[in-house]
């Protein structure tokens, strides 16, 4: 009898003297999972973070240790651990609130700068997809049709086009399209509903070890809600003969660890140019999100998104200031296109053991697309015109993986991240003819069938050294092009390969809660387009971009927080639009360098701002000074606003965007001009519906969306002109809407 006392006593004893692991799960109000949620052991100083299903997993804990927990928007609970929680595991339920930025707290954040862009999210929310893109701090878009095509974007001094140089991506599905019929990195996020979106992931630089191709100015990567809270029906119209009509529908309201739910949205516009641009869109997307009694997670979505729309094009500066044009006229308004992309995703995420887990996604998309423009008007043709066509169908087969393993090196606790992926795009009859008035073909210049593979793995590792985290990441991509060119009296199969390694190393160091130091490195790159790497053969068909920053995340009061970065990229290989055959193609080595600024100020529950500002110096490295220019680079943008939430049932805000004048050719000579454009929405809820008034373009400036210089001839021209070309902003434009929640 007394050795069973004294064996119990010493188990006690070293029960209490060495601390055990608590795995837990935290939900919400809804019962549903709640994914990053902080907790915290303040006596044995051990933290984690809870995975997409919920569950966490914390070290060295004893009876008596008190644990705290919580997520931004969330009231935060602390507990007392027993030995109830050590034996049978910790189950939390957090019950939502206001989310107040005063009580951020930078070092209890897995990334604080994209923490700051979920509580923009929350407090202004979007209601475009062209406004999806706008809440990354930094990023401004101009639109070439009226939501037709995908927009031009801008980002650290790049003119992006519509993706050559920043990766997008929606639940681990690619949006960026390779070796696409328009361009290369062509990126149309018009399939995303904005209201499903939950949250936004994005980083600046090719600093990130699961970002490869298109990842050089940065990545976005976009995350669906897994389920909804409510039921909406919501109608807008507006000046334009614009309407938009949404529903989103709970499905599975009272199944456990189930969640299902279906949207539509309907858009259909004028828009405010002379010749009327019969735009509409129809999304579709569908989500089914199931947990497994072992705390696995697996989701299934389906989407459809058609459009079609008639557009009236760039016009040239000078028929608008000899009177011969409006704003909103055309030369040639028999542009226009359509475009469709069908999606399935599926993702599962494993719980493997205690301290690794799985994430994986397998998907399919098919994607069609045929655009009317016409840039130079009768430049090469004068008699038809020179309109063009460009087309593609395509099919794109795709699936990622990764691996996260929590271990030790030595006391230092590192979590390692490893995975690979595979991409194969399948695209026949990728076409650009001659055409006149969208009916007539005239010329086939490029028709061929393209095939392209990416296989790609990664490492990452976060090692923590107190408040030091070193990352360091190595990157691996291959790639297999192939083009049959259908316009060669035989078949012939063109084809090359090429792999890159892509290193980076990140370091952050946490001076205090409220103040975060970090240095990011590393090597990112882009491919080109297939039909330009089988004509090279093969040579300098994947240029790198080399990038650092050196910033901060800064929250100097408690209500207001600041970041900054100076930061360099060096490219070795620049695109430049081409007006005169409405491509781009690849130019010579460039540098940028800049500083990053933004700011948030809540100055109470329901009053909040924003500002973010981008400073940019950007040169070709290879021309003369005075000729470097590169056209279209922006050297200062800004945008931001002020938010109301929840003010006795009022919600709005007005936002405005500004970019700077910008060298629209290689001298300087002609310069794209600037603008500064306010936008205002209120929105008043009672009972379950609301009220909502938007106005685009509140002091009704004129603005040119999107610029070019671009050589053109008109009909009745002998000489042609280089000058700006343009597509004009949105005038004044009003809408109202009615929402019902249910």
């Amino acid at each position: 009898m007394k050795n069973i006392i004294v064996i119990a006593i010493l188990f006690c004893y070293f029960f209490t003297m060495n601390g055990q692991n608590i795995k837990g799960k935290v939900t919400d109000n809804f019962n549903q999972p709640l994914e990053n949620v902080y907790v915290f052991n303040t006596n044995a100083n051990t933290h984690a973070h809870t995975l997409p299903n919920g569950t966490f997993i914390l070290l060295d804990n004893k009876i008596g240790d008190t644990i705290n927990i919580g997520l931004l928007g969330f009231k935060k609970k602390t507990i007392i651990i027993n030995n109830k929680h050590i034996n049978e595991g910790l189950e939390v339920a957090l019950e939502s609130k206001t989310l107040m930025l005063e009580e951020l707290v930078l070092t209890e954040q897995l990334n604080a700068v994209n923490t700051i862009t979920k509580i923009d999210l929350a407090t202004t929310p979007v209601n475009s997809s062209q406004e999806i893109l706008q809440k990354v701090p930094g990023l401004i878009i101009g639109q070439h049709a009226g939501g037709g095509k995908a927009e031009q974007l801008f980002l650290r001094g790049f003119d992006i086009d519509h993706g050559t140089d920043i990766s997008i991506g929606v639940d681990g599905m690619p949006v960026n399209m390779v070796s696409h019929a328009h361009g290369q990195g062509y990126s149309d996020l018009h399939f995303v509903i904005p209201e499903t979106i939950n949250n936004i992931d994005f980083g600046k630089g090719p600093y990130y070890g699961k970002q490869g191709d298109f990842n050089t100015a940065g990545y976005v990567d976009f995350s669906t809600k897994d389920h909804l809270k409510e039921s909406t029906i919501k109608l807008s119209a507006g000046q334009f003969n614009s309407l938009k009509t949404l529903a989103m529908f709970n499905l599975l309201e009272d199944k456990k660890n189930q969640n299902a739910y279906i949207a539509a949205e309907y858009i259909a516009t004028d828009g405010p140019f002379e010749s009327p641009q019969n735009f509409n869109r129809l999304n579709l997307f569908g989500k089914y999100v199931m947990y497994t009694p072992d705390n696995n997670k697996l989701s299934l979505t389906a989407s459809h998104f058609t459009s079609r729309w008639d557009a009236s094009g760039q016009i040239p500066q000078r028929e608008v200031d000899n009177g011969n044009i409006s704003r909103f006229g055309a030369i040639d308004d028999t542009e226009g296109g359509n475009t469709e992309r069908t999606n399935f995703n599926v993702v599962y995420n494993k719980y493997i053991s205690d301290n690794t887990t799985l994430k994986a996604n397998a998907f399919y998309s098919h994607y069609a697309f045929e655009l009317y423009s016409n840039f130079t008007f009768f430049l090469e043709d004068p008699v038809n015109g020179d309109q063009i066509k460009q087309k593609e169908n395509r099919n794109i087969f795709g699936v990622n993986t990764e691996i996260t393993k929590d271990v030790y090196l030595g006391a230092v606790p590192v979590q390692l991240n490893y995975g690979v992926g595979l991409r194969h795009d399948i695209s026949k009859d990728v076409e650009l003819s001659k055409t006149l008035n969208k009916t007539t073909l005239l010329e086939n210049v490029q028709l061929g069938d393209i095939n392209q593979t990416n296989l790609d793995a990664f490492v990452s590792a976060d090692f923590e050294f107190g408040k030091l985290t070193v990352s360091p990441a190595l990157r691996l991509d291959y790639f297999k092009f192939l083009y049959n060119d259908q316009l060669q009296p035989s078949l012939n199969t063109q084809s090359e390969t090429k792999a890159i390694v892509s290193p980076k190393l990140n370091l952050f160091y946490d001076a205090n809660d409220n103040l975060q130091l970090f240095v990011k490195s590393g090597i990112g790159f882009h491919s080109n387009d297939t039909r330009v790497v089988v004509a090279q053969g093969g040579e300098e068909i994947l240029p790198r971009a080399y990038g650092v920053d050196v910033g901060n995340i800064w929250k100097p009061f408690s209500k207001v927080v600041f970041n900054s970065a100076l930061w360099y990229l060096f490219s070795e290989q620049e695109f430049v639009y081409v007006g005169d055959a409405g491509i781009v193609e690849p130019s010579g080595k460039s540098e940028r360098y800049g500083l990053d600024l933004g700011l948030r100020y809540q100055l109470n529950d329901w009053l909040y701002f924003d500002t973010d500002a981008t400073i940019t110096h950007a040169r070709s490295v290879e021309d003369p000074e005075g000729e470097n220019y590169i056209p279209l680079a922006p050297d200062f943008t800004m945008a931001g606003g002020l938010s109301v939430k929840d003010l006795k049932g009022f919600s709005g805000g007005i936002r405005y965007r500004f970019i700077d004048d910008r060298p629209a050719n290689e001298d300087n000579s002609i310069v794209a001009e600037g603008y500064f454009v306010t936008d205002f929405n209120v929105n008043y809820t009672f009972n379950k519906i609301t009220l909502g008034m938007v106005i685009e373009n509140l002091f009704d400036v004129d603005w040119n969306e999107t610029q070019f210089a671009t050589e053109s001839r008109l009909q009745n021209e002998v000489q042609s002109v280089e000058e700006i070309h343009f597509t004009p902003g949105t005038p004044f434009f009003i809408k109202g809407s009615i929402s019902y929640t249910f």
